[in-house]
């Protein structure tokens, strides 16, 4: 069902959403009387509440990968704030930045495409058959957990942000909305994931719709429920209760044996690339994931449904590759590779980033050519590493996972410079794993059995052993306090889930952004001596402690709805 987006873009002409600000009526659905008259007809309406994930403002770009830098594994390419992707990647953007008031409208609309849905097919399920109100019930749970996906990174993101949970909340005057608290949102968000739990079925048990293909499934629920715990018991609300629930939650998933890792007979840790960069929908371990797929482009972004995953995060390229182009704005910390636990043996790090970059036929270059003739990246930290290697090395180590021209088929390439057809995961199975072992241990303050078991079929995979079995070569250490066991599960997220858009949230959840970017501009300057006056790592210079924890409440918003304040620090 990789075409699923595209398919739904008719819809859109009849069912447009503008809703550019809280305030703003919204003139939508005007020819709702008219429609969803069955089942078939509320699909399509509920597949445009799913489109509202592949815009530039969310998935397709901000959310996914310009947001999510700079972290203590990744950076933006350059060495200045030139141009706005390295201003809002070096965290040096102001509180009216148009991308990020674009990415707050984006959310909304999803939430108001959501809360519009359920309000309309309550309305209309009544006059359906039999079959066609239990497609109906679930597609209400899928709507619920999209409106809980779209509020939580509202939350996460903005921090103090209003409840819109009715059609008619959005032609209120703008003096009348108010900040609600975060604990009210996210109280929100567990109902509408509870309720969408108890409704769905788990993927592999489906045999109500006719495709679950990148829709969400009970598993997809509970595991965004165990991730929604898991940050409800971090900064900045810290309700500790939390972590009890999350390993509820992801431990339940987990005994229903109805999700796994793809283990070595399945194609390893680098099927889920093949996979994702493919448009192939494994249920297996892929719980939530955003397609994108588009055969042609029209340059109009509310028609397309194509990303910009592997253009913007994969590997440098010139015109040798068929898509023209990879712009390649990200780049890897050396330090974080170097210090990857037993990286000779752990296979996830080479899959993870790229010592390689592909040619520009202008130039004369070959198809395929190493960062630096003749050294690779462990030479650059040898005792004969060189200045001239090592910025060669940070200004050009990439990642991997979404190499266009190692992993995508011919079908699947769309030839454009700027845009792909790689689908992006926004949660794994394995993440789910780690953030269950993490629950048990901050829950219990240590680790037990069944924690220890979690990370360590995460590793096992990772290194290519049985997910099953004890392995002497990867298993965690038996007998780790709290706080060594908290950190083995921070170092074995970043390498699982390295450059997949969740290091940010993880080191704000944690209480530690700021001074995780102050230890990487360390760890980098006594590695290349000068790296701050060359500015490698600019945003060291401009993250802010109780500050860039929160992006701001859009300036626009807090000047139109007089009881809105600004997040700290902006």
């Amino acid at each position: 069902m990789k075409k699923v987006l595209r398919n739904i873009i008719p819809v859109v002409c009849l069912l447009s959403a503008v809703s550019c600000s809280l305030d703003e009526h919204s003139y939508m659905y005007i020819q709702a009387d008219n429609y969803m008259n069955d089942a078939s007809e509320a699909e399509k309406v509920l597949l445009n509440v799913y489109r509202d994930m592949v815009k530039d403002e969310v998935y397709g770009y901000q959310l996914s990968l310009m947001f999510t830098l700079p972290t203590d594994i990744a950076r933006i390419e350059g060495n200045s704030t030139e141009g706005t992707s390295r201003l809002i990647c070096s965290n040096a953007y102001s509180s009216s930045q148009v991308e990020i008031k674009n990415t707050y409208m984006a959310l909304y609309k999803g939430v108001y495409d959501a809360n519009w849905f359920l309000s309309e097919i309550e309305k209309k399920m009544q006059g359906y058959t039999r079959e066609d109100r239990e497609l109906a019930t679930y597609y209400i749970a899928e709507a619920r957990c999209l409106r809980a996906l779209y509020y939580f990174e509202l939350l996460r993101w903005f921090g103090h942000i209003a409840l819109v949970t009715t059609p008619e909340d959005s032609y209120l005057p703008a003096d009348s909305f108010t900040q609600a608290e975060p604990e009210d949102v996210y109280k929100f968000i567990e109902a509408d994931l509870l309720a969408a739990i108890d409704v769905l079925p788990y993927a592999m048990d489906d045999s109500v719709r006719s495709s679950n293909d990148f829709r969400f499934s009970k598993g997809g629920a509970m595991g965004l429920l165990a991730k929604v715990y898991a940050t409800w018991a971090g900064y900045p609300v810290h309700d500790t209760s939390k972590w009890a629930d999350c390993a509820d939650i992801a431990g339940k998933l987990i005994a229903s044996g109805k999700h796994g890792l793809l283990d070595e007979a399945d194609g390893g840790y680098e099927q889920l690339w093949y996979n994702t960069c493919n448009g192939i929908w494994d249920p297996t371990e892929s719980l939530i994931e955003v397609s994108f797929y588009s055969p042609s482009l029209t340059g109009d972004l509310s028609y397309d449904s194509s990303g910009r995953i592997g253009k913007w995060n994969g590997v440098s390229a010139g015109s040798m590759i068929k898509g023209i182009r990879n712009v390649a704005y990200w780049r890897v910390i050396p330090t974080f590779i170097n210090s990857w636990e037993k990286g000779d043996q752990d296979k996830r790090k080479a899959i993870s980033y790229a010592e390689h970059r592909y040619g520009n036929a202008e130039k004369g270059e070959d198809f395929e050519m190493p960062i630096m003739e003749g050294y690779t990246l462990a030479d650059a930290f040898g005792p004969e590493a060189t200045e001239d290697m090592k910025k060669k090395f940070i200004g050009g180590i990439t990642p991997g996972k979404w190499d266009t021209e190692k992993y995508v088929e011919e079908e699947n390439y769309l030839i454009d410079g700027n845009m792909s057809n790689i689908n992006w995961y926004i949660l794994r199975y394995a993440d789910v794993l780690l953030l269950y072992a993490e629950a048990i241990n901050e829950r219990d303050s240590g680790p037990n059995a069944a924690a220890y078991a979690a990370v360590n079929m995460v590793r096992r995979r990772g290194f290519g052993k049985p997910v099953e079995a004890a392995s002497a070569e990867c298993d965690l250490e038996e007998g780790l306090s709290y706080e060594y066991f908290q950190e083995a599960v921070r170092r074995e997220r970043a390498y699982e889930l390295a450059f997949e858009g969740h290091r940010r949230q993880d080191l704000i959840r944690w209480g530690i952004y700021y001074e995780s970017i102050q230890k990487t501009a360390e760890e980098l300057e006594m590695w290349l001596p000068g790296t701050k006056a060359i500015g490698y790592y600019i945003c060291a210079d401009y993250t802010r402690k109780n500050k860039h924890e929160l992006m701001p409440i859009p300036l626009q918003e807090v000047d139109m709805a007089d009881n809105f304040k600004q997040n700290p620090g902006w």
